[in-house]
């Protein structure tokens, strides 16, 4: 019976917050989870024994009938379970990113390997990380830091792990030595300080001497490549986003008649963000405010307005020239992606950060989904649309608006478009991953709103040269929201 007891305990405490299904086409993303866990020790019942003058055992009629004060001992008080069964009780966040590389694909890859660790590292207690700084010192295994959840094809800069976990250990042993860094930061302030400390790491890593030519070159090749990333910190009470560049973040929220609206928990970085073209004229003289953003691009070259790496909008010329210049001269500076030039009116650099806008949203019963999309997505699905596809994938219901008077009055032509349309959206799913249903009607929707095979197979097929003109890289992860548990933990 106790096994029993103790088994569902466990199933139950297992159960996270979220979950996830995720797809990529030809990029990084990364998943990183603490689940909720819980610990039940031996519980400690009231003891029951024969009075002194009965050693059999036996209990007399006066025993049987004990005092109410006395059953109260046996019988424990709400707040008395409760202390018990959440004595040991741990609830973490979980990380979810998505990471789209620019001018080559080295800054996502060493990103999406590295950027969560800096973060959970920048959350941790004071006692956590002198535990890793022990067994660092002491040569023992660290204990993880994070549960990763990638997909098994996932590719790792095995010969740069030796300088990421380096570095890494610089930053907590910089945390260690301030005395505010005690129970560790908010998610907020871990998200924008480890966003800035690992593109300042990526920056540093470039310029240094290193173990090896091979780690050297990586080093250069992630630095002068660029890559954005939106990252979302799920926790029982809400969802802290932070991103920089043209990633985003969108909510699924589903009303009350049982349709979905898009709720945006991100703002792209680019020419269409007004606020964020006046951020960046605002760091430069009046003098350059028609040439920082210049045909929908900084420096009329680059389409994010924020990224990691990117060294060319943020060194000067004299740094740029002097670290190429410092390649083995056998080294082919095409084959990795690098190359001598500047962006052209070049004058007051940096042009470019990483900074994040950090937003909260708190969760609510109606928050059913998040997300996650590189900007390839957003390029063919919009937000109110890729919502309602994961909502209707979810419910397996698919609502259609009754015809309105202006629809019944189309003629006959247009009446059939309208048909075609609705019987689009009441097709069935394809496919049980809701990442996967997703990227398939980005790349695959026809017209009419209906999947075309031809469409799909022709988009897929493109040869890697030519597809760049037709279509970005996507990846998209679509998290789960289970309000009730999240309110459970309050409880």
């Amino acid at each position: 019976m106790y096994g029993r007891v103790y088994a569902s305990i466990l199933q139950r405490a297992a159960n996270s917050l979220t979950l996830y299904s995720g797809a990529q086409f030809q990029h990084a993303h990364a998943i990183a989870i603490c689940c909720s866990q819980s610990h039940l020790p031996h519980c400690h019942f009231s003891s029951w024994f024969p009075s002194n003058g009965d050693e059999s055992g036996n209990w007399s009629k006066s025993q049987r009938h004990l005092s109410t004060r006395q059953d109260l001992d046996f019988q424990q008080s709400r707040v008395q379970i409760n202390s018990i069964l959440r004595s040991n009780e741990q609830s973490k966040g979980m990380l979810f990113g998505v990471f789209d590389g620019h001018g080559g694909w080295a800054c996502a890859q060493a990103v999406s390997e590295r950027l969560l660790y800096y973060i959970a590292v920048a959350m941790m207690q004071r006692h956590s990380l002198e535990e890793l700084e022990k067994c660092m010192e002491h040569s023992r295994p660290i204990p993880p830091i994070l549960q990763w959840y990638k997909h098994h094809t996932d590719f790792n800069y095995r010969e740069s792990a030796s300088l990421y976990i380096d570095n890494l250990r610089v930053f907590w042993q910089e945390l260690l030595d301030s005395d505010e860094h005690e129970s560790g930061m908010s998610p907020q302030d871990a998200l924008d300080y480890a966003f800035k400390r690992l593109d300042a790491d990526i920056s540093l890593e470039a310029q240094v001497p290193l173990s090896n030519d091979l780690m050297r070159s990586t080093a250069i090749q992630v630095a002068f490549a660029g890559c954005t990333a939106c990252v979302a910190h799920v926790g029982m009470d809400g969802i802290h986003v932070a991103n920089a560049g043209d990633c985003r973040a969108v909510l699924g929220v589903q009303n009350e008649d049982g349709s979905w609206s898009a709720l945006p928990l991100s703002r792209d970085h680019n020419s269409q963000n007004q606020a964020e073209v006046e951020r960046i004229k605002a760091q430069h003289p009046p003098s350059e405010s028609n040439t920082v953003v210049t045909d929908d691009r900084l420096l009329g070259v680059l389409m994010p307005l924020r990224a990691f790496g990117d060294v060319r909008f943020k060194w000067s010329r004299e740094l740029q020239q002097s670290i190429l210049a410092s390649l083995e001269s056998g080294v082919d500076l095409d084959s990795l992606n690098l190359y001598q030039y500047t962006p052209p009116n070049y004058l007051t650099p940096p042009y470019l950060d990483v900074s994040p806008e950090i937003t909260y949203h708190k969760l609510r019963p109606q928050d059913r989904f998040l997300i996650l999309g590189t900007d390839g997505l957003w390029d063919e699905l919009g937000s109110e649309e890729a919502v309602r596809l994961i909502g209707e994938h979810l419910s397996g219901i698919h609502l259609q608006a009754p015809v309105s008077q202006s629809e019944r009055k189309l003629k006959l032509g247009q009446m059939h478009e309208l048909l075609l349309k609705r019987q689009a959206r009441a097709s069935p799913a394809l496919d049980t991953n809701a990442a996967t249903h997703l990227i398939r009607h980005a790349l695959g929707t026809g017209d009419y709103g209906e999947l075309s095979q031809e469409k799909l197979a022709s988009m897929l097929a493109l040869p890697e040269d030519l597809a760049r003109m037709y279509r970005d890289d996507i990846t998209v992860t679509v998290v789960y929201l289970n309000y009730d548990l999240a309110r459970s933990h309050h409880n």
